[in-house]
């Protein structure tokens, strides 16, 4: 091993981050997020699983012909039609890598597949040869490693390598390994399969037992190159192994570490930011390296501790991870090349000119409400002004809610319904509740509410509430987001996407679930 071996950060976050159940993104946020992922240095991104839509394939191909310095990826299953899907999504980019994957436990392989284990190793064989056919760059994945025996998984590997996979992925896919198993398991792979020298063993660890980024951990200690993670840990269940958790992990006890990444991470807390504001998912307060009180100290001794040396309380620099004020200095008297070139330096580029004079106007009527305009509410606006160039059955023309002590509160909403406004007024326990009942006497919908959030998309009482609702109708579930300095009027926008979301009739296939 060398003195330092790059250990290649693998970002799946608009691949499996986005099998969170809600959590779908458009062609425009995937982009967003591919360009975020590519300024943090990401070296592999999986832009998502090519046959599973049509717009599943138009994202990837979008990020294909955007992005340059990251090797852009497309899942497939050992289909031909997946594989061949897969190769013409990325045919556009720099650098593509098909990323091919059947099952290999024997749960997986008697009740899912319902094949032999020398037809599983046939599948895979044929799959790797066909990805090979149309790119360079093959990997490889066991789904189910975790619970795969080991023996089957030497045969099933070797036969991949000598078809030309150079990267093979050992999956935890329900995340039931425990880290020294874990790690004993990457090592035994490599010790044993004789042309292991000849691929990077990668793995891509679930955290339903909270152990995904300390299992990814132990494979890299034992040998692993690849580390396949999301920003958040955004992912299926309980989600995947943290990119930043991983990256900060490995920088910061290079005393056990022997590898590094090639990420730069001032980039990661605002990636981790605009991730949050399209998904929805808000990052929880205590999470590492990311949340607000990732860096923040109450105690007494702990203060004292920070102010007197730094190091005494604090492991890593807030500011190395991206923790900074960083707020656009405009007002409602600033141009528009000012505010297109903030725009661009995060990352935000508008198709149209009508896109950014819409998301303009959208900034100077923030502007007059807020003395400050944070990076956070830019990618609000932008979110926002994407979203609505996307046509909905659904649309809010305006609202008037009334509470006040000891009156029942209630709200008068107007929609926009198939082309033509409705108006009605309703009661509910409180101001939101009054205006999804609203709502919900105009459309109907059939959905049940599984989940109502808010949360401040940056500080001051000035700030811009951000809305989730999360709502299900016959097993699909969506989440919308809405922002508004006023939160029930981000309530509102809130659910109305999450009406238009659910009634989309381009649903698509979950890679996980569909035969094989």
């Amino acid at each position: 091993m060398a003195a330092t071996d790059h250990l290649v950060i693998f970002d799946t976050t608009l691949r499996d981050g986005e099998q969170s159940p809600g959590a779908t993104m458009n062609k425009a946020e995937k982009l967003r997020i591919a360009k975020a992922l590519e300024k943090l240095k990401v070296d592999v991104i999986e832009a998502g699983f090519a046959i599973a839509s049509q717009g599943d394939f138009e994202a990837v191909k979008s990020i294909a012909e955007n992005i340059k310095d990251s090797t852009v990826c497309s899942l497939a299953r050992v289909l031909d039609a997946d594989v061949d899907r897969a190769a013409e999504a990325i045919r556009p980019a720099e650098r593509g890598r098909i990323h091919t994957f059947i099952a290999t436990s024997p749960i997986h392989m008697k009740h899912k597949l319902q094949m032999a284990p020398d037809e599983v190793i046939e599948q895979a064989v044929r799959a790797v040869k066909r990805a090979r056919s149309h790119v360079d760059d093959v990997e490889f994945s066991c789904e189910d490693a975790g619970r795969s025996e080991l023996d089957f998984l030497c045969r099933i590997i070797e036969a991949a390598i000598d078809a030309g996979a150079r990267t093979i992925n050992i999956p935890d896919t329900v995340g039931y390994a425990i880290p020294e198993q874990f790690g004993d398991t990457i090592a035994q792979l490599l010790n044993r399969i004789p042309n292991a020298d000849k691929a990077i063993f990668s793995v891509h660890c679930h955290n339903d037992l909270g152990l995904a980024v300390a299992n990814s951990l132990a494979a890299v200690t034992n040998g692993a190159r690849q580390v396949e993670c999301t920003i958040n840990g955004l992912g299926e269940r309980a989600g995947n192994a943290s990119l930043e958790e991983i990256v900060m992990a490995v920088r910061t006890r290079q005393d056990l570490f022997n590898v590094d990444t090639r990420i730069d991470t001032q980039h990661i807390v605002p990636a981790s930011r605009l991730v949050s504001t399209i998904t929805g998912f808000p990052v929880q307060p205590n999470k590492a390296i990311v949340g607000a009180n990732a860096f923040a100290h109450e105690s007494g001794i702990h203060q004292d501790g920070v102010l007197k040396h730094r190091e005494t309380y604090e492991i890593m620099r807030a500011q190395d991870v991206g923790w900074h004020t960083n707020s656009l200095v405009l007002g409602k008297h600033s141009g528009r090349n000012a505010f297109r070139t903030r725009l661009l330096e995060l990352g935000i580029q508008f198709d149209t000119e009508t896109e950014l004079n819409e998301a303009f106007t959208r900034f100077k009527a923030l502007a007059d409400l807020k003395h400050e305009i944070f990076d956070e509410d830019l990618q609000a606006i932008a979110s926002d002004t994407l979203h609505d160039e996307e046509p909905g059955r659904y649309g809010l023309v305006c609202m008037r809610v009334n509470s006040e002590t000891g009156v029942m509160p209630n709200a008068r909403i107007t929609l926009m319904i198939d082309g033509k406004e409705h108006t009605v007024e309703a009661e509910g326990s409180g101001p939101v509740d009054a205006t999804f009942k609203a709502i919900e006497s105009l459309v109907d919908s059939g959905c049940n509410l599984q989940l109502y959030s808010v949360n401040a998309i940056t500080s001051g009482t000035d700030a811009q509430g951000e809305v989730t609702v999360r709502l299900e109708r016959g097993g699909r579930i969506v989440n919308g987001v809405g922002s508004d300095t006023d939160v029930i009027i981000a309530s509102a926008k809130a659910y109305v996407e999450a009406l238009n979301l659910i009634n989309c009739s381009s649903l698509r296939r979950h890679p996980q679930v569909a035969d094989v």
